[in-house]
């Protein structure tokens, strides 16, 4: 049975510590982001976490939402590229062909999250650190685009893995690198077309769901969990 992968993210249970922009960086290669990087907003993070300050002193709220790839069903990203770089798998996942781009940044233009990134430097690692690159990853070169790919390398393994041993992928077999590392299960990976996984199961049993820009009717893959705040007034809406 082919699976259609989605995440689910709880933003009550988010307290963006960022370890799950850590685990992609080091999961997926991701260059080292040096200041000098951050200074020209060249940054490279397949997702990143946003903050917002919400009240005035001292009675400040802050509220942090987890941003990767949305994986739209409908992808703006994917109509634009004029060499077939990024195109949707049977399993609904927005891949990148990295050989076959050629850096128009199309894409990333046309992405209204701004997950996609152009590497404008080829990547460099400290001699220290070199050895901590996970091989199951290609290293890019630069002048082409890049995003998160929902570890994809994980998917493979384990579907090559259950088909050896001919048997389904159960669910909660992996997960992607950010959803491992979160400390507060904040972030949910899973089948979506399965009823009985985890993260199909939240997506149908709570009221607080939503798509980030939703509204735009690209059908994300990525489903929010308002935060819950005893103290807002009903009729405002916290996300």
């Amino acid at each position: 049975m082919s699976a259609r992968w989605g995440m689910v993210i709880d933003l009550d249970r988010c307290t963006g510590c960022q370890a799950c922009v850590v685990a992609c960086q080091s999961e997926n290669n991701v260059p080292i982001n040096t200041e000098e990087i951050f200074h020209q907003r060249r940054a490279i993070e397949w997702i990143r976490v946003e903050r917002y300050w919400e009240g005035e002193y001292p009675n400040v709220k802050a509220r942090y939402i987890p941003i990767p790839c949305m994986h739209c069903a409908q992808a703006p990203c994917e109509s634009v590229c004029p060499v077939y770089a990024t195109y949707q798998t049977t399993q609904g996942i927005n891949m990148q062909v990295y050989n076959r781009c050629i850096g128009t940044r199309y894409c990333a233009v046309n992405c209204p999250w701004h997950v996609r990134f152009f590497n404008y430097w080829e990547p460099r690692w400290p001699e220290s650190l070199k050895q901590q690159l996970n091989p199951n990853v290609g290293v890019r070169s630069r002048g082409i685009m890049e995003k998160c790919t929902f570890c994809i390398q994980r998917i493979v393994r384990t579907q090559q893995e259950a088909s050896l041993e001919d048997r389904e992928v159960e669910d909660g077999e992996f997960t992607t690198a950010c959803a491992q590392a979160c400390p507060t299960d904040a972030i949910v990976f899973g089948d979506l077309d399965n009823p009985e996984s985890r993260v199909a199961q939240m997506v149908e049993q709570t009221d607080r769901g939503y798509q980030l820009m939703g509204g735009l009717g690209t059908d994300p893959a990525v489903l929010y969990l308002k935060k819950i705040d005893p103290d807002a007034p009903e009729q405002e809406d916290y996300h």
